[in-house]
């Protein structure tokens, strides 16, 4: 199940709209691996922080 915290990622937004029409039984092989790599692409994408200066 996906987390309700990475419904930010704008990928798992798009996963979630996906999956409402396509059914489990039409998803091909490899399908959850795919979603999980984009939506780690993403996230490390988002991750803006910047270590503070001395």
């Amino acid at each position: 199940m996906i987390e309700p915290e990475a419904s930010q990622n704008p990928v798992t937004v798009a996963r979630l709209q996906v999956e409402a029409i396509i059914p489990p039984e039409k998803r091909g092989p490899g399908w959850d691996r795919h979603w999980r790599e984009l939506e780690h692409y993403a996230e490390a994408a988002m991750d803006w922080t910047i270590s503070p200066r001395d």
